[in-house]
């Protein structure tokens, strides 16, 4: 070798502190498993058996539409999903103290907050409703964040801390200052009730074309995640904020509107990698004058939203559960009944109709995974690929060597 040896030991100096440095900010999945959506319940409309009640609805929706929804169902999945309805229908939960509250006498909120951290509290204790829930608390801005700073502390003080699977969802993020300030509230939180460090975890909201494109050309929404030192868990799209300040007419304003579908592809591209979760937002469209249109719109939506590799969006009725599943059990069944032979044939070394790379493989088993894990699927149907195996794929780890 020529390369002389005081040059290639400042070769290796370099490049060993670029690696360490990409594996801080890019350190891959964490192991959690996403959840499909989040319901968004105003504060003083939520109690601890809302998560049951919008599954009865949803049931009771479902059955009156049945005829309806049975040719929106490509794989046979409506049985399943009534069971869902009826089992476990709410994956994840915020209690909306923002728009979906409004602005409210600080005596009646105060109250709110208090009730909502009891609510919290509840499910934790009684290991039911939703596997993660929380609050949206209202934004950082001079009018509204004294308020919003309160409300956090007395839904915490109510709950007696932070309780399992507790986040928090900050709207109208705007400047990567504002996520510095949140892991300050956080630290100080934590501090105050005497609960572990890095306990607290939010959510940003993105629904500001500043946060997604700056004055100065860059994109705000990747630093933020820089700055939150691991405490982002994710990346919520805010439909109808964004694209009214963008200047889209509200007639036009929708989750599948160019403008929409941009910030989304930065933010995607900002947490690829990272472990930050990306979610779609709303639409405002639900059942209720014209349910057929209102069901199939959706279920168009969210079938689009996972072509499009966002895996999980807010859900605004109950209603929109319905929909939500089976677009969901129906992408991932037919995605595991593509998935799963190429794996073999990757195994197996077999090229098969296409020649599948180590990335592609990782995605395939991703895939795979995510299926299992939403329950469309409750393995994936072959022995051979086990979850062991599996996650060795999707981590482009050694494959165990039972299968080796």
């Amino acid at each position: 070798m020529k390369v002389p040896e005081n040059v290639r030991a400042r070769i290796e100096s370099t490049l060993d502190a670029v690696d360490a440095e990409l594996r801080r900010r890019y350190p891959g999945s964490n192991g959690r498993s996403q959840p499909i959506h989040t319901v968004y319940v105003p504060a003083g409309r939520v109690f601890e058996d809302t998560p049951g009640e919008w599954g009865a609805t949803a049931v009771e929706l479902l059955d009156r539409h049945h005829d309806l929804l049975a040719t929106l169902d490509a794989t046979g999945s409506l049985p399943d999903v009534r069971k869902r309805l009826e089992a476990d229908p709410v994956q994840d939960l915020r209690i909306d103290f923002e728009d979906g509250y409004g602005i409210r006498a600080d005596a009646e909120e105060d109250r709110a907050a208090s009730a909502a951290g009891a609510v919290l509290a509840a499910w934790a204790r009684r290991c039911e409703g939703p596997a993660r829930s929380g609050i949206r608390m209202k934004g950082l801005a001079g009018g509204e964040r004294r308020r919003a700073l309160r409300t956090l502390d007395l839904v915490l003080e109510s709950a007696g801390g932070v309780p399992e699977g507790f986040v928090f969802t900050v709207p109208k993020i705007r400047a990567v200052q504002q996520v510095t300030a949140l892991v300050q509230l956080c630290v100080g939180l934590e501090r105050a009730y005497g609960i572990a460090e890095g306990s607290l975890r939010f959510e940003l909201q993105i629904e500001s074309p500043q946060a997604i494109l700056a004055a100065d050309g860059s994109a705000p929404v990747a630093p933020m995640l820089t700055v939150s030192e691991g405490r982002c868990s994710a990346l919520h799209f805010g439909t109808y904020d964004y694209t009214a300040a963008c200047g889209v007419a509200a007639p036009d304003q929708a989750l599948d509107h160019p403008a929409a579908d941009y910030a989304k592809a930065v933010m995607q591209v900002a947490a690829a990698q990272t472990g930050v979760w990306l979610c779609d937002g709303s639409t405002q469209i639900v059942p209720g004058a014209d349910p057929e249109a209102a069901l199939r719109n959706h279920h168009r939506l969210v079938a689009r939203a996972l072509r499009r590799g966002y895996y999980q969006g807010w859900d605004m009725h109950p209603g929109h559960l319905v929909t939500r599943w089976l677009a969901t059990y129906d992408y991932f069944r037919r995605a595991i009944d593509v998935a799963v032979p190429r794996l073999l044939d990757y195994l197996a070394r077999r090229g098969g109709d296409v020649v599948d790379e180590p990335a592609t493989a990782e995605a395939l088993a991703v895939t795979v995974l995510r299926g299992i894990d939403c329950g469309a699927r409750s393995d994936a149907g072959a022995p051979e690929l086990t979850e062991a195996v599996l996650r060795a794929l999707a981590a482009r780890a050694p494959i165990p060597s039972e299968v080796t």
